[in-house]
């Protein structure tokens, strides 16, 4: 069985790709309800006002800054001896909170400057928190409390179901990690309906998310430039590594659960509100992770899936990059499916098998995968980056590239090399500051991930490759 080739993309059409087929596939009914739901959260905790100085613009000439305030200096004072109008008010929270780490209690003031984020799983808040010891009762002056006089967080606000304890604040006070927005602290607030309370996690904040970064470059018709992709899917999958030698499988990669420092380049994981430490032999839900970056052992409604979950919508994020686009845009879960296969080819029965042995006997139409070069037409593909991509999108979950091995293939050899700038020119930010837990997930490619000149601030912290000894599972559980 053929399917009609589409004239302007040269791929597959999608109203006859299956045909009847499309109708007779019907995913269990877990895999079909509530899917579109899934991840329709606006932008998690962490994002902030939208920065246009980007790390991979040409830096702002100052020079014409200070020409164009000389040229307005005339005016200065003019305005200078106007009454200045009475600043806001706004009032200040004090909370009794518990540490992010430790659970000690602890005392911070802070002020909501603006909503970030909402959806299902409630709100989250960008804040400043006060210096306390500079500013005493219930209002403050904004203006003469001062940037230097706070510190900027986001609090996510979720209601708190009394019956269980919350996994993603176990998951929060678990992990540590430079790719991992790190947990503050932590409290509880009362709801405005009776025996209602709130869990708020006070977290640290990002200016900008991936999703609204790419937008960026697309807005000007522009494609992000390939060393910035490498720069930031290297830290995806760095934090990724991390989480996955703990068990923690994310469940929710996707661009906006992606936060990113424009500036210096710094990304870091966010939204763990889907995450789990997987089991084996335990069952998990299948309709998990939103339906652009979902792996089709989802689709499938496979229960008894791995971390490779994640890895699959990290090569979605990958093209997206690339693409200024998701790359299976499916508008519902059997189309996302179709959306695979027009791009990956029919899966093999032992493929299917592997993500569903349910559908194993199932007859699917024959499509042909298509070409990289035809998929990323008129974008700068690379041999590496093609490579890494179809490691990614392996339809047999276990044969998947893990996290730390794609660490160590050649897509990311350019961020190795020590004279490697942000296209600004500024340095790029740490990527090789590994603990000894990262480097005892897989110890024979440690030679491979520590570039040469970065193994003497490893050895200033004590660790000397050469004698290094992995620890082992049970340390880091």
């Amino acid at each position: 069985m053929s399917a009609t080739i589409d004239p302007t993309t040269g791929l597959p059409a999608k109203s006859n790709i299956f045909g009847a087929a499309a109708t007779a596939f019907n995913p269990p009914p877990a895999a079909m309800s509530s899917m579109n739901n899934v991840g329709r959260t606006a932008h998690a905790a962490g994002t902030g006002a939208t920065g246009n100085n980007y790390a991979t613009q040409i830096p702002i000439n100052k020079s014409n800054a200070y020409s164009n305030l000389n040229a307005n200096a005339s005016n200065f004072s003019t305005f200078s001896m106007m009454p200045e109008p009475p600043q806001p008010k706004v009032k200040v929270v004090t909370v009794l909170a518990s540490d992010g780490k430790t659970g000690e209690s602890m005392e911070f003031s802070y002020i909501n400057h603006k909503v970030i984020g909402n959806g299902s799983f409630g709100v989250v808040n960008h804040v400043k928190i006060l210096d306390t010891t500079r500013n005493g009762g219930s209002m403050v002056n904004l203006k003469t409390c001062g940037e230097e006089g706070t510190i900027s967080a986001a609090i996510k606000k979720v209601l708190q179901d009394k019956r269980f304890k919350n996994r993603e604040l176990q998951i929060m006070r678990l992990v540590g990690h430079p790719n991992i927005v790190g947990l503050k602290a932590f409290f509880y607030s009362n709801g405005e309906k009776k025996d209602e309370v709130f869990l708020n996690l006070v977290l640290e904040y990002m200016p900008e998310t991936l999703y609204r970064a790419n937008r960026h470059y697309t807005k000007m018709g522009q494609i992000m430039p390939m060393l910035v992709i490498k720069l930031y899917i290297y830290q995806v999958l760095r934090s990724l590594a991390y989480i996955h030698s703990l068990g923690i499988c994310h469940r929710d990669i996707k661009p906006q659960n992606l936060l990113v420092d424009p500036v210096t380049g710094i990304v870091k994981l966010c939204d763990f509100g889907s995450a789990k430490i997987l089991v084996a032999g335990e069952p998990n839900i299948s309709y998990i992770c939103s339906r652009y970056y979902r792996a089709p052992e989802l689709i499938f409604g496979c229960t008894n899936y791995s971390v490779n979950i994640d890895i699959w919508s990290t090569g979605c994020v990958m093209s997206e990059l690339l693409l200024g686009t998701p790359i299976f845009a499916g508008e519902s879960s059997v189309d996302q499916l179709v959306e695979i296969i027009k791009i990956l080819g029919t899966p093999t029965g032992d493929q299917v098998k592997s993500m569903n042995e349910n559908y194993a006997a199932y007859n699917f139409p024959m499509i042909k995968p298509s070409a990289w070069s035809r998929v990323f037409r008129n974008r700068p593909l690379t041999p590496e980056y093609g490579s890494l991509l179809s490691r990614l999108f392996e339809y047999i979950p276990s044969s998947r590239i893990t996290a730390i091995e794609a660490l160590s293939t050649p897509f990311f050899d350019e961020l190795r090399l020590p004279d490697t700038c942000l296209p600004n020119g500024d340095k790029l930010p740490p990527l090789f500051d590994f603990s000894p837990l990262e480097l005892s997930i897989r110890p024979v490619l440690n030679s491979k991930l520590i570039p040469p000149h970065a193994e003497q601030a490893l050895m200033a912290r004590g660790i000397d490759l050469d004698k290094f000894r992995p620890s082992s599972q049970e340390d880091r559980s």
